[in-house]
């Protein structure tokens, strides 16, 4: 990811309608998931530590992040240890963690099985992973090239790789699933200019009323999600693995 967005992804997660919602739909899978008392979590690909503040809540979270700008801001958070190291080869034994969270990274790597193998080796017996991921190929867009995308998923492809991997699929559902029509619109008007489409607006904070607004489709669908429902299509993908 380029430095420049990078820090406006930064600016943007504590407050961004879309941050909200997605951190919403993870606090109601993990509550269900009934962790150990003092679980240890992984956060693969942490990023700036901002969804380890609410991982912390639920045990001991470590995170590893490969990019040293994010390494600085997660670490100043304090909501636990950040190590510096790629998902695809993690400085941990095995029997390390209860659960790892793996939140929009694998499809910016090039060996998505790779880090599902890594995410495998690092698990205690029993324990789960988290991922979420972008959907649809066929959304494909400057969004994906200006962070750095090598794919979008289905669930059947997911699935797929995490198998490969060893992973046992225990839940999948889309999410962002209100939006999807004004994104693929968007998308589509991406194909004949990149000034004024999604690519461009994705990290634009609206004024808090229209923020508040855009977050409650997502908090409904967290509500639904967390209730055991599944959504049949969405911007993005969560699964659950064993």
């Amino acid at each position: 990811m380029d430095r420049d967005f990078e820090l406006h992804t930064h600016r943007a997660e504590d407050r961004h309608w879309w941050y909200r919602g997605r951190r919403k739909a993870i606090e109601r899978v993990i509550a269900d998931l009934k962790l150990p008392a003092r679980a240890r979590i992984l956060d693969a690909g942490c990023g700036s530590g901002r969804n380890m503040v609410e991982l912390a809540r639920h045990g001991t979270v470590t995170g590893v992040e490969l990019s040293d700008t994010s390494i600085d801001v997660a670490r100043a958070r304090g909501a636990g240890e950040v190590i510096a190291g790629s998902v695809l080869d993690m400085p941990f034994d095995g029997d390390s963690f209860d659960l790892s969270v793996c939140l929009d990274v694998i499809e910016h790597l090039e060996d998505d099985l790779g880090a599902l193998h890594e995410l495998r080796r690092v698990l205690a017996p029993g324990g789960a992973l988290l991922v979420t991921v972008p959907a649809y190929q066929w959304l494909w867009s400057g969004h994906d090239e200006v962070n750095h995308h090598h794919r979008r998923y289905t669930r059947r492809s997911l699935q797929r790789v995490a198998e490969q991997a060893g992973w046992e699929q225990m839940r999948t559902t889309y999410f962002n699933s209100l939006l999807l029509p004004a994104a693929i619109l968007l998308r589509g008007l991406d194909r004949f200019s990149r000034k004024a489409t999604e690519s461009s607006l994705d990290l634009w904070v609206p004024p808090e009323p229209l923020n508040w607004l855009l977050e409650r489709p997502l908090a409904l669908e967290a509500a639904l999600i967390g209730s055991g429902g599944r959504i049949p299509a969405g911007l993005s993908l969560l699964a659950v693995f064993r």
